[in-house]
């Protein structure tokens, strides 16, 4: 969404792309959870890769795995097209994923000695990546009784964006921080003492450039600046897809980190070790993450980065 309200052409554009949107959303709603997530994923398998995105996807798991053969890129490639399509099929049912209730969909893990409990009432940073379906870390840091907020990228088309937003706060945190503009509230969140959840995967052009496989990759330095800033612990989290639309969030330790009271040294080397956890998560299970980000610098960029002071 632009910061200026949108033209008669624009309006009309909105409207009829939503309208094919919500006309495949409710065929998903109809057919079921587990038939929605199966026809999302043969969508994904045979109708994803023929789309531009594809090129990208490619070319980035050349570069991440050059150890590799071409048939172990294409199946983790296949795999995460499979992927894609089911979380599409299944965000008509975000109110059927729980940690709770006779049919819990959501598994999680905590690393020994640490539990729920000890991490609440005290600022935190929940730290993930579009692993499995991403959508899982704030619903169940919100079912496990965290008091915070979830930071997301709306969709461009302001009505779609609506949409979505009403299907994440079914089972999930009724505070979604839109990514523009979302400095002060989520400084706001955590001197008050509460939770953010964030995605930390996706190229930034105003970020830092930190290591991620083997190359730099402008990163959001956000995490590592409101931590430092407000004392929150930061804790990363994988989410893992099983059979079934179910999933399996495994919670790691929460990140040590000593500052040493040089901001800038800090919050690069505090970029560069969430990072670090990101790509590990990533290299678990390469199949589960979204390959198609441009995350790595194009040639523009490495020039904006050389001329900057």
């Amino acid at each position: 969404m632009t910061d200026t309200d949108p033209t008669l052409g624009q309006k009309l554009r909105y409207g009829a792309e939503a309208a094919v949107f919500i006309t495949f959303m409710a065929l998903f709603r109809v057919i079921g959870l587990e038939t929605a997530s199966r026809l999302g994923g043969w969508i994904g398998r045979n109708i994803f890769p023929l789309l531009p995105p594809d090129r990208v996807a490619r070319a980035n798991l050349a570069a991440a795995f050059p150890e590799k053969d071409q048939q172990e890129r294409d199946e983790i490639r296949g795999t995460m097209w499979d992927n894609l399509g089911r979380v599409v099929g299944e965000y008509s049912h975000l109110g059927r994923f729980s940690p709770k209730g006779e049919d819990p969909r959501i598994g999680y893990s905590f690393p020994p000695g640490m539990t729920a409990e000890s991490l609440k009432h005290q600022p935190l940073i929940f730290l993930s990546a579009h692993l499995g379906n991403w959508e899982m870390m704030p619903i169940i840091a919100e079912q496990m009784g965290f008091d915070g907020a979830a930071v997301v990228r709306p969709p461009n088309n302001p009505y779609i964006a609506d949409w979505v937003a009403r299907q994440r706060r079914i089972n999930g945190p009724a505070t979604m921080i839109g990514k523009h503009n979302a400095a002060r509230p989520m400084l706001a969140q955590l001197r008050a003492g509460k939770m953010l959840c964030m995605l930390v995967d996706q190229k930034l052009r105003e970020g830092v450039a930190v290591p991620f496989f083997g190359r730099d990759a402008m990163t959001t330095p956000a995490p590592a600046a409101l931590a430092l800033k407000t004392g929150a612990r930061i804790v990363l989290a994988s989410n893992r897809r099983l059979p079934g639309a179910r999933f399996h969030v495994t919670v790691f330790a929460p990140l040590e980190f000593t500052p040493s009271g040089d901001d800038a040294n800090d919050i690069q080397a505090l970029t560069a070790a969430i990072t670090a956890g990101i790509e590990e998560m990533v290299r678990a299970d390469p199949g589960q993450w979204l390959w198609i980000h441009n995350r790595w610098p194009t040639a523009r960029d490495a020039k904006l980065m050389q001329t900057r002071p």
